[in-house]
């Protein structure tokens, strides 16, 4: 695996080995920022299933300004201390090894707000909906931040009315739905 842009373009990143990590391929990741491209610049990013943390650091490559990533794996975590050190983002992120709900926890207390997050759970975690719910309710979405679902094909993320999707691309047996996020005070028909 390797950064495919920006300032870190071409260096070689690490992932966790073993069947529980499943990281992004590096041409799932070119499509998927080149989607991307006019929202990273300045981003505040969140990677909730960070894995490897390849769609943090591609978004810090690419000028985020911020990127906090999470994961509750040790050797995600041991990956993820790796690639950030190597390539010297150190000071733009933020590493924190704990389950997802207790990052939002941790983050809300940081007064933490995002515009841009990634959100490639496990294969086997189908409540992506639910996730993007809490993360809404616990007020650290900007409005008209981006989401951006990373799933299996068949297993379609249900959003509420607080979402809307405005694309969706098939690569295989991957699907990537990306979800704009209105607030809480907007309805939608």
């Amino acid at each position: 695996m390797r950064i495919i842009a920006g300032s870190a373009r071409g260096r070689p990143i690490l992932a966790p080995k073993g069947q529980d990590t499943r990281p992004t391929q590096d041409y799932v990741r070119e499509s998927l920022f080149n989607i991307l491209q006019r929202i990273v610049p300045q981003a505040r990013v969140l990677d909730l299933f960070a894995g490897s943390g390849a769609l943090a650091l591609e978004a810090i490559s690419r000028g985020a300004e911020f990127a906090a990533l999470v994961d509750q794996a040790p050797q995600a975590i041991v990956c993820i201390r790796k690639n950030v050190q190597s390539l010297g983002f150190e000071e733009q992120t933020a590493i924190l090894q704990c389950k997802w709900q207790a990052a939002l926890t941790r983050l809300v207390g940081q007064q933490r707000t995002f515009s841009l997050v990634f959100l490639d759970p496990p294969y086997r975690m189908t409540e992506t909906g639910e996730i993007c719910a809490e993360i809404a309710e616990r007020g650290i979405l900007e409005n008209e931040a981006m989401i951006v679902i990373e799933h299996r094909k068949g297993l379609d993320p249900t959003l509420d009315n607080r979402f809307t999707c405005k694309d969706s691309r098939r690569y295989g047996d991957t699907v990537i739905h990306f979800y704009v996020y209105h607030g809480e005070d907007v309805e939608h028909a």
